[in-house]
């Protein structure tokens, strides 16, 4: 059999793609570059790489060897021509914003972000003369509504942290071509293993690599994915000189090792997770339950067109609202009372008082988060023993 013009599996791609150990001395692992400056041959050949005239590392905030395997590793993962790795989920998402978007300029955003996303747009870039428009991107007669001469990109999350809204991918891009905008999509609770925006139109992928990427929640790290272009752009402008938001080339290295079982890791979270769900949603005291694997989720048609599998995230509200949620998480004993998601070990929270506490009550209400919702990054530990957690914490609340 003939391997030449064979395209690698997801897995083995997550492995090896863009390192030979046997030109780093057979190191099977690749190697860290711990360095923050690198010397130039001569002058003339330190010059043109200041000028992008030749390949070549100049200053680790601007790249660096480590890096540039995991840029080059993830852009291949998500189908894109480049990456850029930084410091933070919101390193990307600044970084992105801040090079893309101009005073003047309208930005669409989806119905429900992430809150510290949304307080970038409207306390950073809305206050930077960039107008923050929210719309239901389920509805495209109400996306194509709403743009106007100035608008100049959609962003969203799909699914949406922390209510599970999903967004049509391909009928979102779609609409943005016939306008020439950009679109951008948080793919963070997906990874490029469940999920492909940039197969499906989108023109650049962030990430919080923090999360499923990394995995075991001992690095904060982000990524943006897309057109060789507008990552150089985001590089030389929002990481460079904007943000800062460099990635430690430690850090880096941890999170390649996570992504060598990422497909293993995302079919355990969510085969947990679609238990956890099915419990929940057959309860007396749950008021509701969205995941999209649950054939009662109301977007269930979308996820299985958009999504290889549906995810590790769960969100539910128990009928007693915000005090049944308490007693709920704070019965739990095996799940972790912690922010974040996508690690080893399986989380809850509560999003109105944490991780979306920067909206207000009234906002919180208009973008679809329940002050009683709870959310569960359900993880790997043996699905009996969440399945008992949870039993034993719903039981205070009946």
């Amino acid at each position: 059999m003939n391997n030449a013009n064979r395209t690698p599996g997801f897995s083995t791609r997550a492995i090896h793609h863009g390192y030979d150990p046997l030109s780093h001395g057979g190191a099977l692992v690749p190697p860290i570059y711990q360095t923050s400056t690198y010397a130039f041959a001569s002058a003339e050949y330190g010059a043109a790489c200041f000028a992008g005239e030749a390949d070549g590392h100049v200053y680790s905030r601007i790249s660096n060897p480590t890096l540039a395997l995991l840029e080059q590793r993830m852009a291949s993962l998500e189908g894109g021509e480049a990456g850029l790795a930084l410091a933070s989920g919101m390193g990307a998402i600044t970084a992105t914003l801040w090079t893309l978007l101009r005073p003047g300029d309208e930005l669409i955003v989806g119905t429900t972000v992430y809150g510290c996303t949304f307080a970038f747009m409207h306390h950073g870039i809305g206050e930077f003369g960039v107008k923050v428009r929210h719309v239901d991107l389920a509805d495209v007669h109400a996306l194509k509504a709403a743009i106007t001469p100035n608008t100049r990109m959609i962003y969203f999350e799909t699914p949406a942290n922390p209510n599970m809204r999903l967004v049509d991918i391909a009928a979102v891009a779609g609409v943005a071509r016939g306008h020439d905008l950009v679109v951008v999509v948080d793919n963070t609770y997906c990874t490029p293993y469940l999920q492909q925006p940039l197969a499906l139109g989108a023109d650049l992928v962030v990430h919080s690599a923090t999360k499923y990427l990394s995995g075991h929640g001992d690095l904060t790290a982000g990524l943006v994915v897309g057109r060789k272009a507008l990552i150089e752009r985001i590089r030389l402008q929002g990481l460079k000189d904007m943000t800062g938001a460099v990635l430690s080339p430690h850090d880096a290295t941890l999170l390649m090792r996570g992504i060598k079982t990422l497909s293993l890791r995302m079919e355990r979270h969510c085969s947990n997770a679609q238990q956890v769900a099915e419990l929940l949603a057959g309860q007396a005291n749950v008021a509701w339950v969205r995941y999209p694997g649950l054939p009662s989720f109301d977007q269930y048609a979308l996820a299985q067109r958009q999504m290889r599998l549906p995810g590790g995230m769960v969100a539910f509200e128990l009928g007693g609202g915000v005090e049944a949620g308490r007693r709920f998480m704070n019965a739990l004993q095996l799940f972790a009372r912690a922010v974040s998601l996508g690690d080893a070990e399986s989380l809850a929270q509560h999003p109105a008082s944490m991780t979306h506490s920067s909206y207000t009550a009234q906002e919180r209400a208009h973008h679809g988060i329940s002050d009683g919702l709870v959310r569960l990054s359900v993880g790997l530990e043996d699905v009996e023993d969440l399945l008992a957690d949870v039993r034993q914490a719903l039981e205070v609340c009946v």
